[in-house]
């Protein structure tokens, strides 16, 4: 057998032996371990290219479960953030978004999407903002959805940032951007002006995506109000539409703040719903606490319990230099490492786990589980780390030495050279920052 690329001594999350991985036409054609001496992974075997990557960790690609891609590298127009919280980011925003053109979207989206793959990320959920009378930058997206499929899959999810019913015309609003081809029905309920237009807020995206048959996403409790209790609404919703594994509910920051007996019970209720939750460790820590003296709320939502729950979590950059977060550069190994330290997710154990929420995790969010992960017969989409394991890959934040996507290298990384060099001393030593 002649491939096409040959992965030698890859360490493979959660398995001890190293394995040689074949890929033909796109695909994983056989996974071995490299000490097996098997026919089909033989030393003599043949490949168009072979890359020995020395047990460094081989994974499926990251996946960004959360991003607002019409918004990015906007940080700074008309002006910043100065109270730092998420109402002055949704004000900010209102005034940018009255001029935005097909061709400022799409600029500013390509160059995040180029900076995502290019640290191994190759599935995006983006939630396009539909409060706009021309949808302006759903149309854009939609356009470049279909241009970067070399090079990701990319989710539209229609989202009403200033809500469904407080915004005019919000429910035609959602409708067409339905009919012109979004991808999932989204929602804010914790914004409406008032708690009875969050519910009906939660039940017209329900009723939208029964209509359309599509998934739903919606912004969810994103406040630190302990009162805002919409994810409850969301569960019963999809158990009572029969909507189970297809509905994600972002960032639930108001659970950060419930007390443990209501926490208790809704986690029981998402877990039964199949519900997802997606939190966003960078914007949930920047944005969330802000009215509080000391002690300061961290604001993210109880990954650890909700796990420990039964409940699929995944995690999502979602700001990457907009009116809500200044900084970023779509790094999803980075917010993964956020998430560790803010949610104390620093158990050996736990550390693995933190790994599966931006891949497997995610992956079941996106709902595209069947074809993701390395293994036979899946498209060979993964990516080499400059990091034998889970533990230095979150540790050291490295870079992504390949990433493959159907086979293809789509990106590469030269790793950076520390030299140190002591007084009197010629000699140049190596800093690895490995034991």
């Amino acid at each position: 057998m002649h491939y096409d690329l040959l992965i030698r001594n890859a360490h493979l999350h959660r398995q001890q032996e190293l394995v040689d991985i074949a890929v033909k036409d796109g695909y994983f054609a056989s996974i071995a371990q490299s000490d097996q001496g098997t026919i089909n992974l033989a030393p003599t075997t043949s490949a168009t290219r072979e890359i020995d990557v020395g047990g460094r960790l081989v994974m499926p690609p990251f996946i960004d479960a959360h991003v607002h891609l019409d918004a990015v590298l906007t940080v700074g127009q008309p002006r910043y953030n100065t109270t730092g919280t998420l109402l002055e980011g949704i004000q900010i925003w209102s005034t940018r978004k009255a001029s935005l053109s097909r061709e400022d979207v799409k600029r500013r989206a390509l160059e995040a999407i180029r900076w995502e793959v290019a640290q191994g990320t190759l599935h995006i959920r983006s939630h396009v903002d539909v409060c706009d009378p021309n949808l302006t930058a759903l149309r854009a997206l939609l356009e470049l959805r279909e241009e970067v499929r070399d090079i990701c899959h990319l989710q539209l999810v229609a989202f009403p940032q200033d809500g469904i019913f407080s915004f005019p015309n919000g429910p035609q609003l959602m409708r067409r951007a339905l009919e012109l081809g979004c991808d999932l029905v989204g929602g804010i309920p914790h914004y409406e002006w008032t708690r009875d237009m969050g519910v009906e807020d939660v039940h017209y995206a329900f009723a939208l995506a029964k209509e359309f048959n599509r998934d739903i996403d919606c912004h969810c409790d994103e406040t630190d109000d302990p009162l805002s209790r919409f994810s409850e609404v969301m569960a019963a919703d999809t158990l009572q539409q029969g909507w189970q594994g297809r509905v994600t509910a972002s960032h639930c920051t108001a659970m950060h703040s419930y007390d443990n007996a209501y926490a208790f019970k809704l986690i029981g209720l998402l877990a039964q719903a199949q519900i997802h939750v997606v939190a966003n460790p960078f914007d949930n820590v920047v944005l969330q606490g802000r009215f509080d003296s000391y002690p300061k709320r961290r604001g993210i939502t109880r990954i650890k319990e909700l796990v420990a729950g039964g409940v699929n979590v995944a995690l999502g950059h979602d700001s990457i230099m907009d009116p809500w977060f200044p900084l970023g550069r779509g790094d999803m190994l980075a917010a993964a490492q956020l998430a560790l330290l803010l949610c104390h997710l620093n158990g050996y154990e736990e550390i693995n786990t933190v790994l599966d929420l931006i891949t497997t995790n995610a992956a079941k969010a996106l709902r595209i589980q069947d074809s993701y992960g390395i293994e036979e017969g899946k498209p060979a989409d993964f990516l080499v780390l400059d990091a034998p394991n889970a533990f230095e890959a979150l540790r050291l934040i490295p870079v992504r030495l390949h990433v493959f996507k159907a086979g293809r290298e789509v990106a590469f990384t030269s790793p950076a050279r520390s030299v140190l060099r002591r007084s009197g001393d010629n000699e140049e030593k190596t800093v690895t920052f490995h034991l």
